[in-house]
């Protein structure tokens, strides 16, 4: 039986806040770890990082194997206090003044991935706010981080821990993996389609006034009915996915709607535009939509999500996004028969990223339910 012992984070890592910069420096140099690239991950997804100019970074700025980076300061209350693992970064790679770093003096008696789901712990959040547990952390500070002192086993154990653990996280990755290539797939033939018109039969079509003939120029909402999302706090918790800009938030007893969706943010991250077939419901900050016709709801999502949505931004410091500026966008509208025929060729792409997505929401769920247990020493023992 491994024998558990307290330690005190300070005298075992050190911390850092991360690089403060404005907004001129975003240019092609080094790979940054922003506030919105955490989520509910355990490791970066290293292709989607904005960069800064390398100017802005120092030395002592850039992040190594074994690191792990913390949400320090954010208007998302629920997001203050989330952290990743840096694992054999493939690339140069900082992080925001918004972030801490924690580097552990000697990775090779206190295992990082162990520490990494210490810190995703409800009693660790319950440390870091002070509050009940669940509640949301307000400020994260690199004082409250070295004051913590957390029960540590011996370093194999560490390790068996963050094995076990990680092999969730791992399907999950590969999972996330999966669903970037179906997405790109399904672009790839919405642009083929739809922007260079090499649509079946396009030999034979006129083209009128640069559109094929029998399209027209529409309004996104001719094709989707903008509804608002609703609150959900005070919903009973049930089996009915909630969703917000990133992605499941709960699951609750009510339906909102049922059929398929697309989900759009009112505000925060703008871009995380959703898909959804079934029952579901949508949180206050999001816009759900009614299809008006057949076969629209994935050809809506394809148009929505290649766009910057950002672009089309009227907050300040929360971004947001208003019926009206949906309904001023201008959708090009095939024929009811290739609508058709393109829904038919992407729903097997989006039939599997389902299945992957399920297997993503079982795999956290098993994996949940095991922290709590691994970190206060069951099973192994």
């Amino acid at each position: 039986m491994s024998e558990w012992r307290k330690v005190r984070l300070g005298d075992i890592a050190e911390f850092s806040n991360g690089v403060n910069f404005d907004k001129t420096a975003y240019a092609p140099g080094v790979k940054l770890i922003g506030v919105s690239d955490f989520g509910n991950r355990y490791y970066p997804n290293y292709d989607e990082l904005k960069e800064v100019q390398s100017e802005v970074v120092k030395d002592n700025n850039y992040l190594r194997d074994g690191d792990i980076v913390f949400v320090r300061s954010n208007g998302n209350k629920e997001l203050v206090g989330r952290c990743m693992l840096i694992c054999n970064p493939p690339m140069p790679v900082t992080y925001s003044g918004f972030c801490i770093r924690c580097r552990f003096y000697n990775p090779a008696e206190y295992a990082p991935a162990f520490f990494a789901y210490l810190f995703k712990t409800a009693s660790f959040r319950q440390a870091m706010s002070g509050n009940a547990v669940g509640a949301n952390i307000q400020n994260l500070s690199q004082g409250r981080l070295n004051s913590y002192i957390a029960d540590v086993p011996d370093y194999p154990t560490q390790e068996r821990i963050a094995d076990i653990l990680s092999a969730y996280d791992n399907l999950i990755e590969n999972n996330q993996k999966q669903i970037k290539l179906l997405e790109e797939a399904a672009r790839r033939l919405y642009k083929e389609w739809f922007v260079d018109f090499r649509f079946p039969g396009y030999e034979s079509v006129p083209i009128i006034d640069g559109v094929p003939q029998g399209w027209r120029k529409v309004s996104l909402t001719d094709l989707l009915e903008i509804k608002y999302g609703k609150a959900h706090q005070t919903l009973e918790s049930g089996d009915i996915p909630a969703y917000g800009s990133g992605g499941l938030v709960r699951k609750v007893k009510p339906v909102l709607y049922s059929g398929e969706s697309v989900l759009i943010p009112r505000k925060g991250s703008l871009n995380n535009i959703l898909y959804v077939c079934g029952d579901f419901w949508t949180i206050d900050t999001m816009f759900y939509s009614v299809p008006l016709m057949p076969n629209v709801a994935k050809f809506a999502y394809l148009f929505l999500s290649g766009l910057d949505m950002n672009s089309f931004n009227i907050g300040a410091a929360v971004p947001s996004m208003t019926v009206n500026i949906l309904d001023g966008m201008r959708v090009l509208l095939p024929t009811e028969n290739i609508l058709g025929e393109f829904d038919r060729m992407v729903s097997p792409f989006f039939e599997r990223k389902t299945v992957l997505l399920q297997q993503i929401e079982a795999a956290t769920e098993a994996r949940n339910r095991l922290l709590p247990v691994l970190m206060n020493g069951g099973i192994l023992n």
